[in-house]
């Protein structure tokens, strides 16, 4: 249940800007989500299971969540639940226009080689409601340059996530840190992030890595709760979004830029991956903001 919900809205659109508030069990978030908007979940006490994009996560005590636009993600409590929530829209705060000064996007957000959450400490916890606190007092107030302030903290609550998922070992070396897994595992993220555009099948990174496909996908599906084929999928969504959301380049231009050479089987493609068709995805997040600047 959604409690003390403190709301700004586009004046131009009346959707959603920001929002701030706190829930006491897993109503808000026990069905599908597939918003067009970016959310912050702190978990602060409970426990139970959490689905995003392809994989099923296990989580208990203090959690933070980072989900980005059209993330599908479920949390399902199994001990009782409670926390706050924020959410911004793209044209509110931009990730990307602003990855300069808060480097979160392959950090908090769009991480398809690491869970979507992670723990954090007690001191952390009441670090995060402070300066949610102060966001929500923003919002009450209603006084000149509110966006301006209400930014200003939520990039102080986005630096604060980053320090501490950054200080967290990456996924896969606590079980073997001088192995060879986890090694073939950086060679296989290093490989999808430069071959993505035009390597979109799980045997052509076993063959790119001298690797035995059946070894590859045990191994990938073991460490990461996803199919090679998932992140494969998951790094093309990714790129796609950021391409229709910072530019106005065509669907088409996008399409034959990530390897596809028809329009219609990406836009296809996107809509199996997201619910949304590019076209929609672009309207309801916005787009040419790189060229704005």
């Amino acid at each position: 249940m959604a409690i003390d919900c403190l709301l700004l809205t586009h004046p131009h659109t009346g959707e959603l800007a920001f929002r701030s508030y706190s829930f006491s069990d897993d109503t808000p978030f026990n069905y599908l989500q597939r918003n067009n908007y970016y959310s912050l979940i702190l978990l602060t006490q409970g426990s139970g299971e959490l689905r995003a994009n392809f994989a099923t996560y296990l989580f208990a005590g203090s959690t933070l969540c980072c989900f980005g636009p059209y993330q599908p993600y479920t949390i399902q409590a199994s001990t009782a639940v409670s926390g706050l929530v924020l959410d911004f829209h793209a044209d509110f705060f931009c990730i990307y226009r602003h990855q300069q000064e808060v480097a979160s996007n392959g950090i908090l957000f769009n991480t398809i080689f690491e869970p979507p959450f992670f723990p954090v400490t007690p001191e952390a916890v009441r670090e995060f409601a402070a300066l949610a606190a102060v966001m929500q007092e923003e919002v009450r107030r209603q006084e000149v340059a509110q966006q301006e302030s209400i930014v200003l903290y939520l990039k102080l609550f986005l630096l604060k996530a980053i320090r501490i998922r950054t200080a967290q070992p990456a996924l896969g070396t606590e079980q073997n840190p001088s192995g060879r897994e986890p090694w073939l595992l950086q060679q296989l993220q290093d490989a999808i992030n430069t071959h993505y555009r035009h390597l979109h099948t799980a045997g052509a990174y076993a063959d790119l890595l001298r690797v035995p496909a059946r070894s590859l996908t045990r191994l990938v599906k073991s460490h990461y709760q996803k199919t090679l084929s998932q992140l494969i999928t998951e790094r093309i969504i990714m790129e796609a979004k950021r391409e229709l959301y910072l530019t106005s380049q065509s669907v088409k231009a996008i399409a034959f830029a990530l390897g596809f050479g028809d329009e219609y089987y990406f836009s296809r493609f996107f809509k199996k991956n997201t619910a949304v068709s590019p076209q929609f995805f672009r309207e309801s997040v916005g787009f040419a903001k790189a060229e704005e600047r």
